[in-house]
């Protein structure tokens, strides 16, 4: 690491952080009722509202500005990221994190009793020599963030929302990123290439389905005694923001985060407390969803195939959904719908009134992965009745037609070999000085190897996963 901080970075830093280090004072509930803020009892109180907000400018901070892709999600350089938090609000990060998952690097990981998220608390964010102002910071995570802090690694994901505190700080009203309100910062958790977050997200993306963007950018973090690298990230655009801004004609629909029983559609599981929702969380308007609960599971399914295809189009956008299954399925992620209840949104795109699938969190993708593994591409041993969206669907003629198409289409082009085996190498080489210099504590290598072997494994992959599809097919 010592490369990646000279002593240019530590005198500049230290000069730029001198001039932005405070402390900050209590703060308000976040709107959000599964995330908290530090309260008074977690904190000093004191009065730090008294300031200006020098750097701002309506390109880099004001909503008035568009998300500036360019910018923010460059595929080719690792940018850097600065975050200063108080001695003592750090300590009220990490004191909040042993309320919630018990004593760090203790034991196997142990969950929260309840579903409440890590407290967010203010910071300032630096990028490019440019500070933004009372950023709500707060770790994010389920099994990835259990574990990582269970097993002592402090390299934890983290979830960014410029405006979270703006009630408090008037300054920083209707704050953003380039553009950008929130944005996730993921750690790579179980992952020693650093590469699949991005590289998944880029073949969804590539196969016309809608989906986030991603970059690589090294996160230091700065709680009272200097800038500390934390290791290398991928940081991920959030559907709830600007991926339902800019990829659809409006963002006024219903967006859901599935997450419990009720994401796997099975008859008999629906919940609503468990469709959870992002938009329009005032409405108890869930008919879209429930809608197609009902006709998922009806009867006509088997009686009149027609009748039933034609109802399930009409609130699902099918053909969206058979090609990000077809495109999950050969590229392999078992840490989503069909093997877990979670790692998806579903929108209800105004121009065609139907609920659309986005796929989530990737950073288990490109693997047979763990819990049984992924699922095969004929979806043997697949019990359809627990996950009637692939097996119902795919038991039906013209839908598992539909999905044959979508999986040749995927391994011609958005995961082909030479397409896939080409970002491989491009990536790797640009963040191999960076995720081989993480340091003790904050890495989950065990030595630069770890890298080398892991990318050599993809690249393996890629072939395998193209031959499982030429036999798929042939047997079709």
């Amino acid at each position: 690491m010592k490369n990646l901080k000279s002593n240019f970075n530590r005198l500049y830093f230290a000069l730029l952080f001198s001039v932005a280090l405070v402390t900050f004072n209590a703060c308000s509930t976040d709107d959000d009722s599964s995330t908290t803020t530090a309260t008074d009892d977690d904190i000093e109180e004191v009065d730090d509202s008294d300031f200006e907000a020098t750097d701002w400018t309506t390109e880099t901070h004001s909503k008035d500005a568009d998300p500036n892709f360019e910018e923010v999600f460059e595929d080719d350089v690792v940018k850097r990221i600065d975050i200063v938090i108080t001695e003592s609000r750090w300590e009220s990060m990490l004191d909040d994190m042993t309320d919630l998952y018990g004593a760090f690097g203790n034991g196997n990981g142990s969950f929260s009793d309840d579903d409440e998220d890590p407290i967010f608390v203010p910071a300032e964010v630096f990028y490019n020599g440019i500070e933004w102002y009372r950023v709500g910071v707060r770790f994010k995570g389920n099994s990835s963030l259990a574990s990582s802090w269970a097993n002592g690694i402090l390299k934890l994901s983290l979830k960014l929302d410029f405006d979270e505190f703006e009630d408090d700080y008037p300054q920083i009203d209707n704050q953003r990123f380039y553009g950008f309100k929130k944005l996730s910062l993921k750690n790579n958790y179980n992952d020693k290439s650093m590469l699949r977050e991005k590289v998944a997200g880029d073949v969804f993306r590539n196969a016309g389905l809608v989906g986030s963007h991603t970059a690589f950018y090294t996160v230091y973090i700065d709680h009272g005694d200097g800038p500390i690298y934390f290791g290398l990230y991928t940081l991920v655009e959030e559907v709830d923001d600007t991926v339902i801004d800019t990829q659809f004609s409006d963002n006024d629909g219903n967006l859901y985060k599935p997450d419990g029983d009720a994401a796997s559609f099975a008859y008999g599981s629906y919940d609503e407390d468990e469709l959870v929702k992002k938009t329009n969380e005032d409405e108890a308007d869930f008919s879209d969803v429930e809608s197609l609960y009902t006709i998922l599971n009806d009867a006509s399914r088997t009686s009149d195939a027609a009748t039933w295809r034609t109802n399930l189009d009409a609130v699902l956008d099918t053909d969206v959904f058979l090609k990000y299954l077809a495109t999950n399925t050969v590229i392999q992620n078992w840490d989503t719908y069909g093997r877990m209840t979670h790692n998806y949104f579903l929108y209800n795109d105004a121009d065609t009134d139907k609920l659309t699938w986005i796929p989530w969190d990737n950073n288990e993708a490109l693997q047979t992965g763990n819990m049984q593994g992924a699922l095969p591409l004929d979806f043997s041993g697949l019990n359809s009745s627990e996950w009637p969206l692939i097996g119902y669907l795919y038991a039906d003629d013209v839908y598992r037609a539909q999905y044959n198409t979508y999986v040749q289409e995927v391994v011609d082009g958005a995961f082909s070999v030479s397409e896939i085996q080409a970002q491989y190498a491009s990536y790797s080489a640009l963040i191999e000085p960076y995720a081989t210099s993480e340091l003790d504590g904050y890495t989950f290598l065990n030595g630069s190897s770890d890298f080398q072997s892991a990318v050599s494994t993809l690249n393996a992959h890629v072939v395998s996963r193209n031959s499982a599809v030429s036999t798929y097919l042939s047997n079709q």
